[in-house]
């Protein structure tokens, strides 16, 4: 197999190719090879080291180069993103607290069950982020005194500091917190209660491109489910983490990913039981997708803006999310959290046979530039920018030409006349080439958004993007004939490149808008 995939646009460079061990891959030239850096953090995960060391990559740290070409690591401060030059590539974005962090997350939900309403933002259990809501929870505690509530930190992984409470007395008063209300009528799988982790790539925000793994994790609770007061501090119960439940002796490993057995299954394989069993299973998972979109959606604004300040390049960012669903017994599904660094340990053979090809297309999907040896004898950064590769202006600035497409089609789709189509720039171009691209990347992935019927989830933005209409307006048009889409955006291209000389490097100073960013 080839070691790069091809772009399918004669202007858009290649990109390497990631593997499963399994797979046999030629060599990348040697030339290649010495400056590609990938830098090492005290978290990067074997899984991720593996594959990255397969793909040809040195690993290294920061000590030994700063010309590192990707890199696997713990969040990053925002002011740090400043210092991510723009070949490199790193595995959060600014501000994905905003998803991750539980607070964080409850508030931007609240936010949107406020001004949409419960019936299409109720999937996330009514949570009240402590100190600041203790108030309002405690009045709601007196009315319903015998619910059972789960208290966890704003921030943490792997249910570290998580427990059931149904004691005035168990909430904390001073400590910052958030306590949930607990979905106590789970649906139950021979008697114990389970949850979905569903794995969620964002490559970008802007535009916004979401995809869903097809595959994932099913983690059950190792003991019988209860209820009764003495079941409340038994965590081996109540909780699904996997880190937590390898501790009891009641816990059976699966190591089979196509069999329904042990407290852990694949997700396909759930799938299947749940389908065996009568279940309609495609509205579930449609309700889960609805469910992730809203979510991602609900966090796009501040990620967006922060982008815009503190990254070089749309480039610079992807990131990986953990979404932890669980179905209750009328099997619907709640969103319980949203984790922004999922495990990727697989020291089971069920771990590794899903993981593997997730990580595998998680880096292709990301994309990382075929990297070009440097000039003998420069001290020059590695130089990554091949034609066709668009750059993302300085902080605050954008190109006049994008501001000149947020006008013109906002004035075009208010009064609902020409399509966005009728008039793209070369930038346009190269947008829906890179979508393109990036979609023939997917492998096991399924691109959840931009799809033809975007438009229904755009009055839930802050603000829709130009680059989200344009992405829905072509999925449109071409989500059925893609063959012809891609033939017709490299017809589209010549002609435009002919017409305006026109190329994607940054334009000079005095083309460029500076907006004021809130």
């Amino acid at each position: 197999k080839s070691p790069i995939i091809q772009s399918l646009f004669k202007s858009l460079s290649p990109m390497l190719y990631f593997s499963t061990k399994d797979e046999i891959v030629e060599k990348l030239p040697e030339d290649v090879l010495t400056v590609m850096k990938w830098k090492l953090s005290t978290i990067t995960p074997v899984l991720i080291r593996e594959t990255v060391l397969k793909c040809g990559f040195q690993l290294v740290d920061i000590e030994t180069t700063e010309d590192w070409l990707g890199t696997w690591g713990k969040h990053l401060k925002c002011l740090t993103f400043r210092r991510i030059k723009s070949f490199q590539k790193v595995n959060h974005y600014p501000g994905s607290f905003h998803l991750g962090r539980k607070d964080k997350l409850w508030n931007n939900i609240k936010r949107m069950q406020k001004k949409y309403g419960k019936e299409v933002f109720g999937f996330f259990p009514d949570t009240y982020v402590l100190p600041a809501d203790m108030k309002v929870l405690k009045k709601t505690w007196e009315e319903d005194p015998d619910r059972c509530w789960i208290k966890k930190p704003c921030a943490s992984a792997r249910g570290t500091g998580v427990k059931l409470i149904h004691k005035w007395s168990q909430v904390p008063k001073t400590r910052p917190a958030v306590v949930q209300r607990y979905v106590s009528d789970p649906y139950l799988i021979n008697g114990s209660k389970f949850d979905l982790r569903l794995y969620v790539l964002v490559p970008s925000f802007n535009p916004l491109r979401i995809y869903l793994f097809e595959d994932g994790l099913v983690r059950f609770a190792s003991e019988k489910y209860s209820l009764s007061d003495k079941s409340f501090a038994n965590r081996f119960i109540h909780l699904t983490n996997y880190s937590i439940n390898k501790k009891s002796s009641a816990y059976t490993s699966n190591d089979d990913v196509n069999l329904c057995q042990g407290h852990k299954w694949s997700l396909k394989s759930f799938w299947s039981y749940m389908s065996d069993s009568g279940i309609d299973v495609d509205k579930i998972k449609a309700t889960i997708v609805d469910m992730i979109i809203k979510t991602v959606i609900s966090a796009e604004g501040p990620i967006r803006r922060l982008m815009k300040l503190h990254a070089r390049r749309p480039y610079n960012c992807f990131e990986l999310f953990g979404f932890d669903i669980m179905l209750d017994k009328e099997l619907r599904p709640w969103l319980l959290e949203v984790n922004i660094s999922p495990s990727l340990h697989s020291k089971s053979t069920l771990d590794l046979n899903v993981k593997g090809p997730l990580v595998r297309d998680m880096l292709n999907i990301a994309g990382f530039e075929l990297p070009q040896k440097p000039a003998a004898g420069s001290t020059e950064t590695v130089c990554l920018h091949a034609e066709g590769i668009r750059h993302q202006p300085i902080p605050r600035l954008l190109l006049a030409e994008e501001i000149r497409n947020e006008s013109l089609f906002s004035s075009k789709y208010s009064n609902g006349s020409a399509n966005v189509l009728d008039d793209l720039t070369l930038d346009d171009l190269y947008c829906l080439m890179e979508t393109e691209d990036e979609n023939n990347r997917r492998g096991s992935f399924l691109r959840v958004f931009p799809t033809e019927t975007s438009d229904v989830y755009f009055k839930y933005f802050d603000v829709v993007t130009y680059y989200n209409r344009l992405l829905w307006a072509w999925e449109q048009t071409f989500h059925d004939k893609r063959i012809n889409g891609i033939s017709k955006i490299q017809e589209l291209f010549e002609k435009v490149k002919k017409q305006e000389n026109h190329n994607t490097k940054m334009q000079e100073p005095e083309d460029l808008v500076t907006i004021t960013v809130h």
